[in-house]
């Protein structure tokens, strides 16, 4: 089994790409990496460090990665956690405030806040009457800063070579 678990909710497919670049940055720090939906995963007990990330859609996160948490959290507790989230369009990326529930479960399991990740909308990825709507207007783009993910991946790969 491997000893990380990346974990992740979306709905257009951008936080898995977040969590899969997250993953492989890990990875070429020498850890084994499992990578899964978080509805898909049964038990955080075989790991030895969980990354969650959620989309964020008017300001509330996905249910499974919520279920995730709740469902986890005592394990949780006992192991390093690093939460991410993405979703903010346009030119305001400035860090999003996780839902209060998310924000409680955080803090239950001793994992700093969610770090927040621009997210993606484009005609060809929106699912959903509002979001294809929104994909025509404005905020229609990628708006994924990969040096800002890549950096924060190292950074969760550092803490776990020092923990070694």
């Amino acid at each position: 089994m491997a000893e990380i678990l990346v974990a992740y909710a979306t709905k257009m497919g951008a936080t898995e790409e977040i969590a899969e670049a997250i993953a492989a940055r890990i990875r070429s720090a020498a850890h084994e990496v499992t990578l899964l939906d978080a509805a898909d995963v049964s038990s955080v007990e075989p790991y030895k460090a969980v990354v969650l990330g959620s989309a964020l859609y008017a300001a509330r996160w996905r249910p499974e990665a919520v279920k995730f948490l709740k469902r986890n959290a005592p394990a949780l507790a006992r192991k390093p956690v690093w939460l991410f989230h993405s979703g903010p369009l346009g030119s305001d990326l400035s860090a999003q405030k996780a839902p209060p529930r998310v924000r409680e479960l955080a803090t239950r399991i001793g994992a700093d806040q969610p770090t927040t990740f621009g997210g993606r909308l484009t005609p060809q990825t929106a699912v959903g009457f509002f979001a294809k709507k929104m994909a025509q207007g404005s905020m229609a783009g990628d708006y994924r800063d990969w040096d800002e993910i890549e950096l924060w991946a190292n950074h969760i790969a550092e803490q776990l070579v020092a923990a070694r």
